[in-house]
Protein backbone atom coordinates (compact mmCIF):
# COMPACT_ATOMS: atom_id res chain seq x y z
CA UNK A 1 0.00 0.00 0.00
CA UNK A 2 1.39 3.80 -0.93
CA UNK A 3 1.15 5.86 2.08
CA UNK A 4 -0.45 9.45 1.01
CA UNK A 5 -0.87 12.28 3.10
CA UNK A 6 -4.43 13.89 3.25
CA UNK A 7 -4.20 17.34 1.30
CA UNK A 8 -6.57 20.49 2.92
CA UNK A 9 -6.79 24.08 2.45
CA UNK A 10 -7.49 26.78 4.70
CA UNK A 11 -8.05 30.29 4.76
CA UNK A 12 -6.58 33.23 7.38
CA UNK A 13 -9.01 35.95 6.61
CA UNK A 14 -8.88 39.15 8.60
CA UNK A 15 -10.69 42.59 8.80
CA UNK A 16 -10.28 44.90 11.07
CA UNK A 17 -8.06 42.90 13.58
CA UNK A 18 -10.49 40.42 13.87
CA UNK A 19 -10.53 36.82 12.33
CA UNK A 20 -12.85 34.43 10.72
CA UNK A 21 -12.74 31.26 12.11
CA UNK A 22 -15.28 27.93 12.87
CA UNK A 23 -16.83 26.40 15.81
CA UNK A 24 -16.32 23.09 15.13
CA UNK A 25 -17.38 19.74 15.85
CA UNK A 26 -15.31 16.99 14.04
CA UNK A 27 -16.45 13.53 14.05
CA UNK A 28 -18.71 14.22 17.38
CA UNK A 29 -16.11 15.65 19.49
CA UNK A 30 -15.85 18.73 22.09
CA UNK A 31 -15.82 22.04 20.47
CA UNK A 32 -12.77 22.72 18.48
CA UNK A 33 -11.58 26.35 16.67
CA UNK A 34 -10.27 25.98 12.73
CA UNK A 35 -9.86 28.17 10.12
CA UNK A 36 -12.32 27.77 7.38
CA UNK A 37 -10.75 24.74 5.76
CA UNK A 38 -11.12 21.41 4.68
CA UNK A 39 -9.96 18.78 1.76
CA UNK A 40 -8.98 19.01 -1.51
CA UNK A 41 -11.71 17.18 -3.76
CA UNK A 42 -10.44 15.15 -7.10
CA UNK A 43 -9.96 17.11 -9.97
CA UNK A 44 -10.20 20.49 -7.87
CA UNK A 45 -7.64 23.10 -7.94
CA UNK A 46 -6.03 23.82 -4.56
CA UNK A 47 -7.59 27.72 -4.87
CA UNK A 48 -10.42 26.13 -6.15
CA UNK A 49 -10.79 24.26 -3.10
CA UNK A 50 -10.03 26.97 -0.46
CA UNK A 51 -12.82 28.74 -2.20
CA UNK A 52 -15.18 26.55 -1.66
CA UNK A 53 -14.47 25.24 1.81
CA UNK A 54 -14.81 29.17 2.83
CA UNK A 55 -18.11 29.08 1.59
CA UNK A 56 -19.40 26.33 2.97
CA UNK A 57 -18.54 26.74 6.10
CA UNK A 58 -18.60 30.65 6.69
CA UNK A 59 -21.25 31.51 4.21
CA UNK A 60 -18.37 33.91 3.02
CA UNK A 61 -17.63 33.99 -0.22
CA UNK A 62 -13.62 33.95 -0.53
CA UNK A 63 -10.88 35.37 -3.15
CA UNK A 64 -7.56 34.17 -1.98
CA UNK A 65 -4.80 36.62 -2.67
CA UNK A 66 -1.09 34.92 -1.61
CA UNK A 67 -0.39 31.60 -0.15
CA UNK A 68 0.40 32.13 3.44
CA UNK A 69 2.36 28.82 3.70
CA UNK A 70 2.96 24.88 3.42
CA UNK A 71 2.14 22.87 6.28
CA UNK A 72 2.73 19.32 7.18
CA UNK A 73 1.48 17.85 10.92
CA UNK A 74 0.91 14.57 11.82
CA UNK A 75 -2.07 14.26 14.01
CA UNK A 76 -1.54 11.46 16.91
CA UNK A 77 -4.81 11.87 17.81
CA UNK A 78 -5.94 9.20 14.53
CA UNK A 79 -2.65 8.88 13.41
CA UNK A 80 -3.18 10.80 9.86
CA UNK A 81 -0.89 13.49 8.54
CA UNK A 82 -2.13 16.65 6.36
CA UNK A 83 -0.54 18.11 3.83
CA UNK A 84 -2.35 21.78 4.46
CA UNK A 85 -2.57 24.88 2.02
CA UNK A 86 -3.17 27.91 3.85
CA UNK A 87 -4.09 31.02 1.88
CA UNK A 88 -5.03 34.88 2.94
CA UNK A 89 -7.07 36.76 0.91
CA UNK A 90 -10.50 38.59 1.09
CA UNK A 91 -14.57 38.34 1.55
CA UNK A 92 -15.99 39.62 -1.27
CA UNK A 93 -20.17 39.04 -0.22
CA UNK A 94 -21.53 36.98 2.46
CA UNK A 95 -24.66 34.76 2.99
CA UNK A 96 -26.10 34.33 6.11
CA UNK A 97 -28.91 32.53 5.05
CA UNK A 98 -26.55 29.64 3.58
CA UNK A 99 -26.64 26.26 5.49
CA UNK A 100 -23.14 25.64 6.96
CA UNK A 101 -21.48 22.11 6.64
CA UNK A 102 -22.14 19.54 8.30
CA UNK A 103 -19.92 19.70 11.86
CA UNK A 104 -19.97 23.70 12.05
CA UNK A 105 -21.64 25.28 14.76
CA UNK A 106 -21.27 28.31 13.67
CA UNK A 107 -18.20 31.04 11.78
CA UNK A 108 -17.24 33.90 13.58
CA UNK A 109 -15.06 37.10 13.97
CA UNK A 110 -12.72 36.72 16.66
CA UNK A 111 -9.05 39.20 17.97
CA UNK A 112 -5.95 38.29 18.17
CA UNK A 113 -5.90 38.29 21.81
CA UNK A 114 -9.07 36.18 21.48
CA UNK A 115 -7.64 33.73 19.25
CA UNK A 116 -4.15 33.22 21.62
CA UNK A 117 -6.59 32.94 24.72
CA UNK A 118 -8.77 29.73 23.34
CA UNK A 119 -5.25 27.80 21.91
CA UNK A 120 -5.90 24.31 23.91
CA UNK A 121 -9.38 24.55 21.66
CA UNK A 122 -7.81 25.25 18.73
CA UNK A 123 -8.43 22.04 16.16
CA UNK A 124 -4.26 21.90 15.83
CA UNK A 125 -1.42 23.70 15.79
CA UNK A 126 -1.76 24.73 12.20
CA UNK A 127 -4.41 27.16 13.92
CA UNK A 128 -2.25 29.77 15.47
CA UNK A 129 0.74 29.15 13.46
CA UNK A 130 -1.12 30.28 10.49
CA UNK A 131 -2.04 33.20 11.87
CA UNK A 132 1.40 34.09 13.39
CA UNK A 133 2.89 33.41 9.62
CA UNK A 134 -0.03 35.91 8.50
CA UNK A 135 1.30 38.70 10.76
CA UNK A 136 4.78 38.21 9.90
CA UNK A 137 4.06 39.10 6.20
CA UNK A 138 4.67 35.40 5.29
CA UNK A 139 3.06 35.61 1.58
CA UNK A 140 3.36 33.76 -1.75
CA UNK A 141 2.26 35.05 -5.66
CA UNK A 142 -0.43 32.57 -6.51
CA UNK A 143 0.98 32.04 -9.67
CA UNK A 144 3.08 29.65 -7.78
CA UNK A 145 0.94 26.58 -7.95
CA UNK A 146 0.05 25.31 -11.38
CA UNK A 147 -3.33 23.30 -12.19
CA UNK A 148 -3.50 21.27 -15.10
CA UNK A 149 -7.20 20.45 -16.23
Amino acid sequence: MIWKPNVTVAAVIEQNGKYLLVEETPNGADIKLNQPAGHLEPGESILHACSREVLEETGHTFLPEALTGIYHWHAPHNDTTYLRFTFSGRVTSFDPERELDTGIIRATWFSLEEVRTKQASHRSPMVMQCIEDYLTGRSYALDILTHYD
